[in-house]
């Protein structure tokens, strides 16, 4: 039976957690690292990534994790990959992503070693970046220990560094008026931690955009602005879509199947936060953090789903 995610652990993984996020956080990179982040059309850019955690509904161990690759800007999926694990690392606040990000740092790296040719350029995160409680959220791990440029979008503020979801914030949140209109996120510090965008004219909620890796907050929050269709980007919400129809078809549970998913198929040699409703009670949504190597055995896939690509 699996450890009860629940669970509080020891005060040495803690201790081991906190040190070896420190270590990571150092090696984060806030600027724009590649040509295609400063051209105005993003010229240059052709893949980009969404990655996804969903549960079991009812369940705070069993979960799906699902990888996906989206053309641009087109904004068709070209590859999926989806596995159910069990997260065995209890939830800390703070500390999410040594409980969710080694499932998705296997999933880039199967990627990268079965097609290459469809790596990402760049992943968009559900979850925040340096807008974190020690500065350095899941984007930003899942950034570093991949070394691809990463951006958080997160649905929901999270109150650090003295921001609150208060009267003045839904007040400047009021003043957003078309799909691109921002605001900037700036903490008690007098740091920017990231920007409130109005991602979509009929958006009546902000999404928070923070800089994961290797990219700038301006470029972070242009393209993330470029991939909405939806007040969801993209990415996030085709691997979010994806990872509840791999739970539904592996549990057998009823529901509509999703619309083109029967066009993919197997690419060679491949084996294959708010709650998520419908899978989700097992990730808080207070908290869209952080997972390092050194935890990458510490929970092993339950089954394995196909990876898939559109060739």
């Amino acid at each position: 039976m699996a450890l009860e995610a629940t669970v509080r652990p020891p005060e040495e993984t803690l201790s081991l957690w906190k040190r070896e996020q420190a270590r990571l956080k150092t090696r984060v990179v806030d600027r724009d690292t590649e040509a295609w982040q400063r051209d105005p059309d993003f010229s240059g850019l052709q893949r980009i990534g969404g990655v996804d955690v969903s549960f079991v509904k009812g369940n705070s161990v069993r979960a799906c994790a699902s990888l996906v690759v989206l053309s641009y800007p087109e904004l068709e999926v070209v590859y999926e990959e989806s596995r159910m694990v069990s997260l065995t690392a209890p939830y800390v606040s703070g500390f999410l992503a040594f409980r969710e990000v080694p499932f998705l740092v296997e999933a880039v790296q199967r990627l990268q070693e079965m097609e290459p040719g469809l790596m990402p350029q760049v992943l968009l995160v559900d979850g925040n970046g340096v807008l974190h409680h020690q500065g350095f959220g899941v984007a930003c791990h899942l950034g570093v220990l991949t070394d691809l440029p990463c951006i958080g979008v997160a649905k929901k503020l999270l109150q650090v560094d003295g921001l609150e979801n208060n009267a003045l914030h839904r007040e400047k949140i009021q003043l957003l008026q078309a799909g691109g209109d921002t605001f900037p996120l700036m903490g008690g510090s007098g740091t920017i931690l990231g920007m409130a965008l109005k991602s979509h004219d009929r958006s009546a909620k902000p999404l928070y955009v923070s800089v994961g890796h290797k990219m700038s907050l301006e470029a972070a929050v242009r393209l993330t602005r470029h991939c909405c269709r939806f007040r969801i980007p993209e990415p996030v919400r085709q691997a979010d879509i994806r990872s509840r129809e791999y739970i539904r078809r592996t549990l057998g549970l009823p529901g509509t199947p999703v619309p083109g998913s029967q066009k993919l198929h197997r690419p060679r040699a491949c084996p294959k936060e708010g709650s998520r409703e419908f899978t989700g009670e097992g990730r808080p949504s207070e908290d869209n953090s952080q997972g390092s190597r050194m935890d990458l055995k510490a929970s092993q896939p339950e089954t394995v789903g196909p990876g898939l690509a559109v060739k």
